[in-house]
């Protein structure tokens, strides 16, 4: 399972590297601000779905973190804070269910959701914007969202037989 691990790792990094060079080409200039999809995002909600809640937890505060020196430098750990949260409780959840496309995509809208209210409330906190909640749920979350939401219902099957190739037992995860 560690190769695979690494090798999602790495595939993120790509996603991550994809998300900040060529998607800002692909989305209009009008829809810039709105449109902000986090594809480390989608990949930690499909590491939480199939491969536990720690790694979920893990893979979420890394990636967080590092969006959060590549992209956020005004304040640190937000989305580093809120990935892996919603990582663990994704996954947390998911070890009760069993994992179909539908609990891939209510788990991408639901965790979307939280995040970006997350980051919403946590800037509000510390007085780095002065949007209200209705307008920046109206402008990005929901946009984003949906983006998000398509994004996973089109890297589905491809990322769950990556992730299910090796992924552990239910018993497994707890003595890691």
């Amino acid at each position: 399972m560690k190769m695979l691990m690494n090798r999602t790792i790495l595939l993120t990094i790509l996603l991550l590297i994809v998300q900040t060079s060529l998607i800002p080409w692909l989305v209009p200039d009008a829809w810039s601000d709105r449109l902000l999809p986090n594809l480390p995002f989608v990949i930690t909600v499909y590491v939480a779905l199939f491969a536990g809640r720690h790694r979920g937890f893990l893979f979420g505060l890394g990636f967080g973190l590092l969006e959060d020196v590549l992209f956020y430098g005004h304040l640190m750990g937000a989305y580093g804070f809120g990935m892996a949260l919603i990582g663990y409780m994704i996954g947390l959840v998911s070890d009760r269910r069993p994992r179909t496309l539908a609990d891939t995509a209510v788990a991408t809208v639901i965790g979307s959701g939280i995040l970006n209210s997350i980051i919403y409330f946590v800037y509000k906190m510390f007085q780095l914007t002065d949007l209200t909640y209705g307008f920046a749920a109206y402008w990005q979350i929901v946009p984003t969202l949906l983006l998000e939401l398509m994004i996973t219902l089109l890297i589905y099957v491809p990322v769950r037989r990556w992730l299910m190739k090796n992924a552990p037992a239910a018993g497994d995860e707890n003595a890691a």
